[in-house]
């Protein structure tokens, strides 16, 4: 099952073109990352200041079909995959009630802060792929 994260647009996240700013898209989507990590019961402040391990993104891109205006309510469905051990993506679909607005993909791969290492993800990393994965 994925998980579904709703959002307002706001004048914010738009651009002199009155329409949702690139970059804002994949800030949004980030959004829907940790609302879905902090349903997991994931802890966001011990997760994003966790001394053994760091969960960057390697990877990230956006497809445009629609513009998104300020007051636009959107809903967007986060699906994660595990790739490997040590790493992961995220699917994103940004839509109306009316249809597919944006794509979104995130990757994402584990690391060992202080070495920068590649290691194996987190128990609870694994629970959440496994509590969000179709």
């Amino acid at each position: 099952m994925s998980f579904i994260y709703k959002r307002i647009i706001y004048f914010q996240d738009t651009d002199a073109a009155g329409v949702v700013y690139f970059v804002n898209v994949l800030a949004i989507c980030h959004e829907a990352y940790e609302e879905s990590l902090a349903a997991s019961g994931v802890s966001l402040k011990a997760f994003f200041s966790n001394p053994d391990f760091a969960i960057p993104i390697i990877h990230a891109s956006v497809d445009f079909f629609q513009p998104i205006f300020c007051g636009d309510q959107i809903f967007i469905h986060l699906i994660p995959k595990q790739l490997a051990n040590e790493k992961f993506e995220i699917a994103y679909q940004v839509v109306t009630s009316e249809q597919l607005i944006t794509k979104a993909i995130t990757r994402h791969i584990c690391i060992a802060p202080t070495s920068r290492t590649r290691k194996a993800l987190p128990s609870e990393i694994i629970q959440w792929l496994q509590q969000w994965s179709v």
